[in-house]
C-alpha cells in the first residue's frame, strides 16, 4: 500500500512538474510570439516609398496604409563604422516591410543619395535617407491612406550648377547669339514681366476614383475642373512664353501630396488648384479662394476635410503641424495672389451673370497646399450643390468666364510692382 502511495505521489509530482514547465514555457515564449505577430496583426505595412526631386528640393512619401507612431533622427557622419555621409532615418512602429518594396531606391538628385528600407527589429521598419547635402527638413503625416511625408531642402551645389552650364573648350570662344530687334507686335506676358515668372502649375482637383463633389443633376467636380484646367492652360499658353504644367491632363487619380511635389520639383513660380464647392445647404453659392492657413471656421474646416478626403478631426490634427509649416510658406504672396484672383473672377462672372457673390479669401488646412514653395492658392469656382450654379457649370460660356476671371487675376498679380 505504501509503495503504491509513493508511486502515485511521484506520478503526481512529475505531472505537476510537466504542467509547470509547459506553463512557464508559454510565459517565456508568448512575449516573443506577440512581438513577432503584432506588427502583422496591426496591418501596418510599409508598402511604398516614392520621391520627387530637383537639386534644391526632394519630397519622400512613405505609405503605411494605417496610422501608426514614428520617430526620426538626423545622424552625422561616422567614420568609425565607415559611413562618410549624414543620414536621416525614420523608425515606423508596429510595422512590417512590404514584400515587394525595394530595399534601396536610388535618388542622386544633389540632396539625397538614396532611400533604404529594412526590418530594424520585429516591430519596427526603419527607412534611411542617405544625405548628399541638405539644409533643412520637415516631416509630417497625412491620412487616408496614412503616409509619412518628408520634405528636404537645400541650395544647388556648384557641381549641379556646372552640369547645367554649357561646356566651352579651351581656346574656343563661346558662341554669342546675335541681338535680334524686338518685333513690332505687342510683347508677350512673360516679356512684360522680364521673365521673372517662368513656370505656372495648374492643378485640376480630384480625378479617377475620386469624383469630388457631385451635383443633384449628376455633374462631377472632377470633370468640370479638368475642363477648366485645360482651358486655362490654353489661354495662358497663348500669352505666356514660360512653361504651363498641369498635374493631370486626363481622368486619373493623383494623390494630394504628389500634386504639391510636382509643383515643387518643377520649381513652379505659381500654383493654382482648381475646385468646385459643395454644401449641405442648396442655397449656398458664390466664389471662394483659399490659402494655406489654420482656420477656426467650421465651414472652412468642413470644406478642407472634403477636399482632403479625410475627417474634420484629421484636419484638426494637421493644424499642429501647420503652425511650423506656415512659417516657411509664402503666405503674404499667396494672400495677394488669392485676393487678385478672387476679385477678378467675381467681377468677370458678375459682368455676364446675375446673383454672383464673393465669399472672399479664406485660410484653411488643405493638404494639397502643404509644403508648397511658391505662392499657392485653391480656387472654389461656384457651388455644384446649388441647382442654378450646377446648370451654369454645364455651359461652355460660363466656364470660359471662370477661366477669363482667373487669368485676369493671375495677370494682375504678375504685373504687380513687387514681382516685375
Amino acid at each position: 500500500m505504501q509503495s503504491n502511495l509513493k508511486s502515485i505521489s511521484l506520478s503526481s509530482l512529475n505531472s505537476f512538474r510537466l504542467f509547470f514547465a509547459v506553463v512557464m514555457a508559454q510565459f517565456l515564449i508568448l512575449p516573443a510570439f506577440c512581438a513577432t505577430s503584432y506588427a502583422a496583426a496591426s496591418g501596418v505595412v510599409v508598402s511604398e516609398i516614392k520621391h520627387w526631386s530637383n537639386p534644391s528640393y526632394t519630397r519622400i512619401v512613405i505609405t503605411t496604409g494605417k496610422k501608426t507612431k514614428f520617430t526620426h533622427r538626423l545622424l552625422k557622419k561616422d567614420p568609425s563604422i565607415n559611413v562618410g555621409w549624414r543620414r536621416l532615418y525614420v523608425d515606423i512602429s508596429n510595422a512590417k516591410l512590404g514584400v515587394t518594396l525595394p530595399k534601396s531606391i536610388p535618388i542622386n538628385d544633389g540632396l539625397l543619395k538614396a532611400a533604404r528600407a529594412g526590418q530594424f527589429d520585429k516591430q519596427t521598419v526603419r527607412v534611411v535617407l542617405d544625405i548628399e547635402s541638405i539644409e533643412d527638413y520637415k516631416i509630417f503625416a497625412l491620412d487616408e491612406p496614412y503616409r509619412i511625408v518628408i520634405d528636404v531642402t537645400g541650395e544647388k551645389s556648384a557641381t549641379d550648377i556646372a552640369k547645367l552650364a554649357p561646356v566651352v573648350k579651351e581656346g574656343v570662344k563661346p558662341v554669342v547669339p546675335p541681338t535680334v530687334a524686338a518685333p513690332s507686335a505687342a510683347p508677350s506676358l512673360s516679356q512684360q514681366l522680364g521673365l521673372k515668372v517662368k513656370t505656372i502649375v495648374i492643378d485640376p482637383g480630384h480625378g479617377g476614383k475620386d469624383p469630388g463633389a457631385i451635383g443633384r443633376g449628376g455633374l462631377k467636380e472632377k470633370d468640370v475642373v479638368l475642363k477648366l484646367g485645360t482651358m486655362l492652360r490654353d489661354k495662358l499658353k497663348g500669352a505666356f512664353d514660360g512653361s504651363i504644367i498641369m498635374t493631370r491632363e486626363t481622368d486619373v487619380f493623383i494623390p494630394l501630396e504628389e500634386r504639391t511635389a510636382i509643383a515643387n520639383s518643377k520649381e513652379a513660380d505659381i500654383f493654382v488648384s482648381l475646385h468646385i464647392n459643395a454644401s449641405p445647404k442648396r442655397t449656398a453659392s458664390g466664389i471662394e479662394t483659399y490659402i494655406l492657413n489654420i482656420s477656426h471656421d467650421q465651414e472652412a474646416r468642413r470644406l478642407a476635410a472634403r477636399e482632403n478626403a479625410t475627417s474634420t478631426r484629421s484636419v484638426s490634427d494637421l493644424e499642429f503641424i501647420l503652425n511650423d509649416l506656415i512659417k516657411t510658406a509664402k503666405t503674404n504672396d499667396s494672400s495677394q495672389l488669392a485676393a487678385s484672383v478672387n476679385t477678378n473672377l467675381t467681377k468677370k462672372l458678375k459682368d455676364n451673370y446675375t446673383g454672383i457673390k464673393s465669399n472672399g479669401v479664406k485660410g484653411a488646412p488643405f493638404y494639397v497646399l502643404v509644403g508648397t514653395k511658391m505662392p499657392s492658392i485653391l480656387v472654389e469656382s461656384s457651388f455644384i450643390s446649388n441647382p442654378e450654379e450646377e446648370r451654369r457649370l454645364k455651359d461652355e460660356k460660363y466656364l470660359q468666364s471662370i477661366v477669363d476671371g482667373i487669368y485676369n487675376g493671375l495677370v494682375e498679380y504678375l504685373k504687380g510692382s513687387e514681382r516685375v
